[in-house]
């Protein structure tokens, strides 16, 4: 028997939920009563036991809290493969044109990445490098890469979306590589726009869902998964870009994580598809008018 006073530690209308909370209590050494009410049942103990059932009741609550649920799946956008076929289109279009002499004899030269030229003013080459290639498996290497990451950040932004944050990203870590390399350096590829693309999906999955309800390795897995994939596949070959692809990388990851938050997000899916993918084509279609003008 519980002398008095008797301290109620746990109520609820179900009395098969006290009787659990009894048997727990029972099980450290405390005597329990239950105790029926109007409408509840109370779990009483002795005063003097109350502070210790109270602390074992709490354990067992925080043992038992069921799982939060999973969260929800991803919001995944239609027709991802559009801008990947655009994507293959232009780099091939402008593979043919330049080597088949459609356009000024020099295109090569004017669209490259020079340096020099960059921290010259001219600008436009941030992008027009992009889309020039050394040879056929350099441009291969670059296809099959861009069109796997591109349409993966595709599923998750959008077609048009992705695409125009990957080449405008692209071209800034371009341009921050020309601005800032020496003189003497050169680059041509699209493969930063490619380590964009990886650096874009990681972090926007890994911004998207950081707030859920999940365990913390599956809340870090698409940026620590991000960062490997760009060591293993940014990092090999003879004449790698390394600062190419770090910076495309970075860029990718700034640009995923402004684009799932707050105001950006909000006016990107305001944004039609085409019209941002408009928006990509044209930006270099522009840098080539002035490269060949």
């Amino acid at each position: 028997m519980i002398a008095e006073p008797a301290v109620t530690v746990f109520r609820a209308r179900r009395r098969r939920a006290c009787e659990e909370r009894q048997l727990v209590l029972l099980a450290v050494g405390v005597v329990a009563e239950l105790v029926p009410a109007e409408g509840e049942f109370l779990v009483q103990v002795d005063a003097q036991d109350a502070a210790y059932a109270a602390r074992h009741l709490a354990q067992y609550e925080a043992e038992n809290r069921p799982p939060p649920p999973p969260p929800p799946p991803p919001r995944l956008h239609a027709h991802a493969w559009v801008g990947c076929l655009l994507y293959t289109a232009t780099l091939v279009g402008v593979a043919y044109a330049v080597g088949n002499g459609l356009v000024r004899l020099d295109a090569f030269d004017r669209g490259t990445l020079d340096c020099a030229r960059v921290q010259a003013g001219e600008w436009w080459r941030a992008w027009t490098a992009l889309t020039l290639h050394l040879d056929g498996p350099h441009l291969a290497a670059n296809l099959g890469a861009g069109v796997w990451f591109g349409y993966l950040a595709a599923r998750q932004l959008g077609g048009g979306t992705a695409w125009f944050l990957t080449v405008t990203g692209a071209a800034f870590a371009n341009l921050a590589e020309g601005l800032t390399g020496p003189p003497g350096h050169s680059a041509v590829g699209a493969s930063t726009a490619v380590f964009t693309a990886l650096g874009l999906m990681s972090a926007y999955s890994w911004r998207e869902r950081f707030l859920l309800p999940q365990h913390w390795g599956r809340r870090w897995s698409p940026l620590v998964a991000g960062v490997i994939l760009l060591g293993w596949t940014g990092s090999a070959g003879e004449g790698t870009d390394l600062v190419a692809h770090l910076a495309g990388f970075a860029m990718g990851v700034l640009l995923g994580v402004a684009a799932a938050s707050g105001t950006s997000r909000r006016w990107l899916e305001r944004a039609p598809q085409w019209l941002t993918g408009a928006a990509a084509l044209a930006a270099i279609a522009v840098a080539w008018g002035f490269a060949l003008r």
